[in-house]
C-alpha cells in the first residue's frame, strides 16, 4: 500500500492507496481532528466509536486497522475507513466543517473517476508506486498485468453472484491451493508474511503461475456460467489445477521448486534466479510435488 499525507485546511490527513482494491483509505482520527477541532481527537473517536457500536452503525464494523506513520515517525496500527465509510462517519459528526470536507473528498474521489475513464492513469500510478518501493522493472511489468488479470476474474465472479468479501477469499484460497499446494495463509507463512499482500511478495514466476490460474478460472467460468457458489468454487479449483500442471512441468525441467520463500524485503530476489528458488530434494518425486 502507498502511504501519503493529504492536506485539508492546513491539517494533515494520512491516507493509504491499495493498488489491489484500487481504493483510498483515510485515517479516522485525522478526519475527526479536521471536523471537530478537538484537543484530543483520539479520545473523541473512542467515545464516538462506542456510541456508533451501541447503535449498530455499520461504520464501526467496516473500520479496521492499517499501518500508518505516526507523529513520531513510527508505523502504528491506525483505524481507517474507505471513502464510502468516511462519508458515513461525517454524517455522525455534527460539524459545520462537514460540507467542505465532503467537497474535498469528492476531489480526491475524482482521481479514481479519472482512472475509470482513462485506465492508463491507474496503470501509471501503480507503476510509480512499485518503482518508489524499489521493485525491479521486469517484476513491475508482471505485477501490473496480474492486477488486470485479477480484476477480470473478480468481475466474472461478481457477474456470477459472488458479492461477499468472504466468498472472494474462499474462491481465491481454493484456486491458490489448487496450483501451489498451499492455502493463502500457508503461502504467506512460507514467505514470512503477516498482513502484507501475497502478490506483492511473489517472484515473477509465481505471479505468472498465479495469473495462469486466474485467467483459466475466468475463461472456464465465462463458458460454463455457474449459478451457485459451489459451482464457482469447483471452477476455481479447475483453473488452479491447470496452473499446477504447468508448475510441475517447470519444476520437473528445472529441478527447482517454483514456490519461493523470497519476499519483498529483498526485492531483487523476486526476479527468478537460483538464489531465489528452493532446490527440490533429490529424493522427491517431482511429478507429485504439491509445492509444500
Amino acid at each position: 500500500m502507498e502511504n501519503k499525507i493529504k492536506v485539508f485546511e492546513s491539517k494533515q490527513v494520512r491516507t493509504l492507496w491499495d493498488p489491489d482494491e484500487e481504493e483510498w483509505y483515510f485515517s479516522v482520527v485525522d478526519v475527526v481532528a479536521v471536523l471537530t477541532d478537538s484537543k484530543d481527537p483520539q479520545a473523541y473517536w473512542r467515545k464516538l466509536k462506542q456510541r456508533l457500536k451501541a447503535e449498530g452503525n455499520e461504520t464501526v464494523t467496516n473500520c479496521h486497522g492499517l499501518k500508518m506513520q505516526a507523529a513520531d515517525g513510527k508505523m502504528r496500527d491506525t483505524d481507517v475507513l474507505d471513502t464510502k465509510g468516511i462519508l458515513r462517519l461525517i454524517q455522525s459528526v455534527p460539524s459545520p466543517k462537514a460540507e467542505p470536507f465532503k467537497l474535498w473528498l469528492a476531489q480526491v474521489g475524482s482521481e479514481r473517476l479519472d482512472e475509470i475513464a482513462d485506465p492508463e492513469k491507474a496503470f501509471t500510478r501503480g507503476v510509480e508506486y512499485y518503482r518508489q518501493k524499489g521493485y525491479p522493472e521486469d517484476w513491475i511489468t508482471q505485477r501490473m498485468m496480474s492486477i488486470k488479470v485479477r480484476k477480470s476474474l473478480t468481475d466474472e465472479w461478481q457477474a456470477r453472484g459472488v458479492t461477499k468479501e468472504k466468498e472472494y477469499a474462499i474462491l481465491t484460497d481454493e484456486m491458490t491451493k489448487a496450483w501451489s499446494g498451499l492455502s493463502v495463509r500457508e503461502y504467506k507463512d512460507h514467505k514470512g508474511l503477516k498482513k502484507e499482500s501475497l502478490r506483492d511478495n511473489m517472484t515473477d514466476l509465481e505471479l505468472v503461475l498465479n495469473m495462469l490460474a486466474e485467467v483459466t478460472t475466468t475463461q472456464i467460468s465465462q463458458i460454463e456460467k455457474p449459478t451457485t457458489f459451489v459451482e464457482s468454487r469447483n471452477i476455481a479449483r479447475e483453473g488452479g489445477s491447470v496452473a499446477k500442471n504447468a508448475r510441475l512441468d517447470i519444476e520437473s525441467r528445472t529441478g527447482r521448486s517454483a514456490i519461493s520463500s523470497a519476499n519483498a524485503a529483498d526485492k531483487p530476489s523476486l526476479e527468478v534466479a537460483p538464489s531465489g528458488i528452493e532446490q527440490i530434494s533429490a529424493n522427491e518425486d517431482t511429478g507429485n510435488n504439491d509445492g509444500k
